[in-house]
């Protein structure tokens, strides 16, 4: 495994920087990316030693000048796996655009109260759970859904929410618990849906059902499901579907600085126009980037929505 002096890019791997572009079209006014990450300057916040990848350092003012440039008037950074316990880079963040920011941590059931007290004056709004990773196997440092019931009731007490990255078919069972617990999920990467199923498939139809439901967000975010890049096109029914089923609870995230996708590495302003080319909607642009984002994670202090 590297260590966090060697942080190069992988081979073929196009710069996170080059993913720094302006959409056609700019976005409204409150716009947010909900799904992004911040890595470094590793001198001070080093990565965790037992990790399973070494992303290249994407710190703090690389982020602010993507949201700058693609028209974001608010972000939400996501704690990655690579940090273990460890906040330190995003809660940095957080404290250097306090109004700007919120974040996503990652906690076990051993987190004591101050510490989440702490965490919500911060900014954090919610915790993440992960089911997947290379191989089949979770990722290193990341916190699966065996602790979400520990938990559960402490995220409903800090009004926050829980974060579930896993693959369609596993949310497809977990999700009648998850909702019960009576704390808003929000699924990331389009609840990794399987394309080879289709629109029709089991899968994805439950999660459709959950997401007319409401208590169930979702982040409309294409690189890692599709198989299509650039134009993404094996997920446009997906898109409509899920827009179809509730517009009222989508958020758009980019995923940047897009780890681990080598020559599949998109361009921000890109995924703002393929939304923009399969929408057309000028009302529904602002729910997905700027009204549901604002009430889901408390932004104009406002506590977040259920």
């Amino acid at each position: 495994m590297s260590s966090p002096a060697t942080m190069s890019a992988p081979t073929g791997q196009r710069s996170f920087l080059t993913a720094i572009t302006r959409p056609a079209r700019a976005l409204p006014p409150g716009a947010c990316d909900t799904h992004a990450h911040v890595f470094g300057p590793y001198e001070r916040f080093a990565l965790s030693a037992e990790r399973s990848y070494t992303p290249p350092p994407s710190p703090f003012e690389d982020y602010l000048r993507m949201l700058d440039t693609a028209g974001m008037t608010r972000g939400v950074l996501v704690h990655p796996s690579a940090y273990g316990f460890d906040p330190g880079a995003m809660l940095d963040a957080l404290a250097r655009a306090p109004r700007r920011l919120r974040g996503i941590a990652v906690a076990d059931r051993l987190i004591d109260d101050e510490t989440l007290a702490d965490l919500d004056a911060r900014g954090v709004r919610g915790l993440r759970f992960t089911e997947t990773g290379g191989g089949g196997t979770r990722y290193t440092g990341a916190v699966g859904l065996t602790e979400f019931d520990a938990l559960a009731p402490r995220l409903r007490e800090l009004g926050w929410h829980a974060v579930v990255w896993a693959p369609c078919a596993r949310l497809a069972i977990e999700l009648p618990r998850l909702l019960g617990a009576g704390i808003p999920v929000v699924l990331d990467h389009m609840g990794m849906l399987e394309v080879a199923r289709g629109v029709g498939g089991a899968d994805f139809q439950a999660l459709l059902a959950h997401l007319r439901g409401g208590a169930l967000w979702l982040k409309l975010s294409l690189p890692r499901v599709s198989q299509r890049f650039p134009d993404y096109d094996d997920l446009r029914p997906f898109h409509d579907a899920l827009l179809h089923a509730n517009p009222d609870r989508l958020l758009w995230g980019s995923d940047w600085p897009f780890l681990r996708l080598a020559e599949s590495t998109p361009a921000v302003g890109q995924l703002i126009d393929l939304f923009d080319a399969w929408t057309d909607d000028e009302e529904l642009r602002r729910k997905v980037f700027v009204d549901n984002p604002a009430a889901l994670y408390g932004f104009d202090g406002v506590k977040s929505a259920g």
